[in-house]
Formats: structure tokens, sequence, C-alpha cells
């Protein structure tokens, strides 16, 4: 993925890795000699998952494991070497997940020094170090959603597909950047609007009422029907069709069944974040239920398109607000959520004309969100109070922070002009 990272950097990224290995072991400490585990029950989840599949047998056999059994034949090390290989693999690749972020910022007009400024944001950030180091595997999405970023900044179309392909099918929410992504693979010249006059342009639809719309959706079509978009569309979809036959014909229905579908129809009563929750916990017994579920998806996918055709210009910063938006108003949402689009923070910043003052203010807040809402959640689950209520409020008013955030994030965008960068080789 580009040349050797500069000796600056090389230093901040040897470094984190330190900080995140001492924290693997410090689990080994806490894990033996405290009531309360460092390791993720989702590492234990992942282990015996792995177990399964050398075995012979389905990684479902566990139960409550809910991914793609790629990521349990990863892990198979963890039954082979040692049970912390998932471990310093993750954190391998949360630290290699900073090393995108230098090549993206590099790539969008940033010097060496300043970019590994920004890196140090992710790789001194206490919430993916101990993410990673528990035995999360979001380092993983991490990894692979930044490495579509930069190969598309670079314009290599098969890789950034290849990448992406592998991206969805570890974990759905990817798909949102399909529609920025495919409006983002239009030509320069497309994209200014200088098309090859034809029919439609000529005149033949009138530019008003219906027949302007019908000639607007004819010229997005035109645009769109080139062969980076097809190649990308192509390159993407037939790994992900291919991955997904290949497990289908390994594990039948429960593939499916666990791996995506269960994402779609899930209704998590327990509290969370999401404004949903309490909604969801009211009605968990009632015909309308699932109705509900589904219907939650609706303001993210209004959001999203809009964002789409707003932002697909500047791809990287459209990924960052559509998944600031999707885990803000999803039906679930948990802390290790906010790792899906803080790692896309860092190479956003720089595009911000937020004073440091402001950003500090915008920080507070979202820790106050999460303190306000982290107090009665407390007294549920430890005190066994029935703090419900106060709870969905708190959620209420963590997801008005978040709005807000994300409102003066859009309102201080410095807009990039499309870089002759593309300009590459």
């Amino acid at each position: 993925m580009g040349p050797a990272p500069s000796p600056g950097l090389a230093g901040l990224l040897a470094a984190a890795l330190c900080l995140r290995l001492g924290l693997v072991f410090y689990g080994l400490h806490q894990d033996r000699s405290m009531l309360v585990k460092y390791t993720d029950v989702d590492y234990h989840v992942f282990t015996d998952a792995a177990r399964f599949v050398t075995q012979g047998a389905s990684p479902y056999k566990r139960a409550t494991y809910r991914y793609t059994p790629l990521l349990a034949w990863m892990l198979t090390p963890n039954i082979y070497l040692t049970e912390l290989y998932g471990k310093f693999l993750f954190v391998i690749l949360d630290v290699f997940a900073a090393h995108l972020m230098h090549r993206i910022l590099c790539l969008r007009g940033l010097d060496s020094r300043r970019a590994s400024w920004y890196c140090s944001l992710w790789l001194f950030n206490p919430l993916p170090m101990t993410v990673s180091s528990r035995g999360n595997a979001e380092a993983v999405l991490a990894v692979l959603v930044l490495a579509t970023l930069h190969c598309l900044e670079s314009r290599q179309i098969v890789t950034a597909a290849f990448f992406y392909g592998l991206s969805v099918h570890m974990k759905i929410y990817p798909v949102t950047y399909a529609v920025p992504i495919i409006l983002s693979l239009q030509t320069d010249q497309q994209a200014t609007g200088n098309d090859t006059p034809t029919a439609w342009t000529k005149g033949t639809l009138k530019d008003t009422g219906f027949h302007g719309y019908v000639r607007a959706f004819l010229k997005l079509i035109v645009r769109l029907l080139n062969r980076d978009v097809l190649l990308f569309v192509g390159i993407a979809g037939l790994l992900f069709l291919g991955l997904g036959v290949l497990f289908y014909c390994s594990y039948g229905w429960e593939f499916l069944e666990h791996t995506y579908l269960y994402h779609l129809t899930r209704k998590d009563i327990r509290h969370n974040f999401s404004p949903y929750f309490y909604m969801l916990y009211l009605t968990a017994e009632s015909e309308w239920s699932s109705a509900l579920a589904l219907a939650a998806f609706l303001p993210q996918f209004l959001l999203l398109f809009i964002t789409s055709f707003a932002y697909h210009k500047d791809l990287t910063f459209c990924c960052f607000l559509h998944t600031a938006i999707f885990v803000t108003f999803n039906k679930v949402c948990t802390s290790q959520y906010f790792l899906w689009y803080l790692c896309l923070l860092p190479v956003v910043l720089p595009y911000l004309t937020l004073t440091w003052r402001r950003g500090m203010v915008l920080l507070v807040l979202w820790f106050i969100g999460q303190g306000l809402w982290l107090t009665p959640a407390y007294y549920l689950e430890f005190e066994g109070h029935n703090t419900f209520l106060f709870i969905w409020m708190a959620g209420l008013v963590f997801l008005s922070i978040n709005c807000f955030i994300l409102l003066v994030l859009i309102s201080n965008y410095k807009k990039r002009e499309l870089q002759s960068k593309r300009k590459t080789k």
C-alpha cells in the first residue's frame, strides 16, 4: 500500500503498537486476577467459532456468532498457536489503519509531518487502543474501508473494488458507500458537467416540468455508465457474490441468517445508545415489532441518499458523514460502533475550518452526552434500578448532540477542489 512510512510516522506507529501490546499483556493479568475481565466477550465467541471450524464444523454452532465464517477462518491460529493471536492481529491492523490514513492525507495534499500529526489522533486515542487490545475485530473493517478510500483516491479501481467487496462481505454497513462511490467515479469532465452533446442535451426534451426531471435522470445514467463504474461494480459485486456462494455452499441458510439477515431484522431490546431502543423494548411482543424495526431504517436511508448527492465529490468526507449518520440513527448503537466513523475523522479534519477551541467544545459535548447516558445505564445494569425511561431520554439528548456536531462539521466543511493529483501516474 505505497512506500514505507517516513521516520517520524514510523516512530509514532512503533510507539502506538507497543502501547497496544502492553494493553494485551495487561489484559492477561486482569483476566486472571479480577472479577471484571479485560477481554471482550466477543473475542471468546470468535475463538469458539474458530475452534468449530478447525473441527470441520460450522462456526454457527457457537451461539451468538453473527459474523462471516471468514472471520472464524482468520482466527484459526487462536487454536493452533495461541489464543493471543487474534489480539495481536487486531492491534497490528489498528496501527496499520493509521498508515493508510497517512497515505490518504498525503494524496490529498498534506505534507508528511502534518499528516502524521493527524494520524496520532487515532494512534493514541484510548478508544481504538482499548477496543483492539480487548479482542474486538473493528480494526479489520477500519483497514478495509481505509484501503478502499486510499485506492479510490489514487484511482486504483480494481484494487479498490476488491477491498470494497471484501468490506461489505465482512460487515454490511459499508454498502451505504455504494452510491457516493459510483457518483464519484465520473470523469473530471463529467463531474463538471461538460458532457458531449446528445439528443436530450440539445433540447429534444425541454428543461421544464416532468421533461426536465427525465432529462436530468437520463444525463445522470449516461454519466455513470463509464468504464470505471462498470469495472468497480463488476469486481466488487463478483467478489461479494463469490464469497457468499462459497459460504452458502459450506454452511447453508444459517450463513445468510446470521451474517446478514439477522442484522436487518434485529430487535435489540437491551439498553443501548439508539433512540429506538425503548420503543423496540416496549413493543417487543407486539405484532408490529418487526415492521417498526424495519421502519427505523427510513430516516437513515433518506439522510444517506441526500448526503450522497451533496458531497460525493469529496468521497472521504461523504463516507465519514455516511458512517456517522448510519451509526447515529441506527436501531442498535454501542460504543464500538463509534469506531466506524472515528477511523475516518483524521482524514477529514484538515478540511474543516473549525478552530481548536470550538473543536474541543464539540468533543466535550460528545463526552457529556455519553456520560448522561452511562449514568442511568450503570444503575440499571449494576444496581438493578428501573431506569429505562431515563436511559431513553439520555439517548435522545445524545442523538441531539450528535446531530448538532454533524451540522457544525458540515457548516465548517471546506470544499476540496477536484485534485489533479488524480493525475496519478
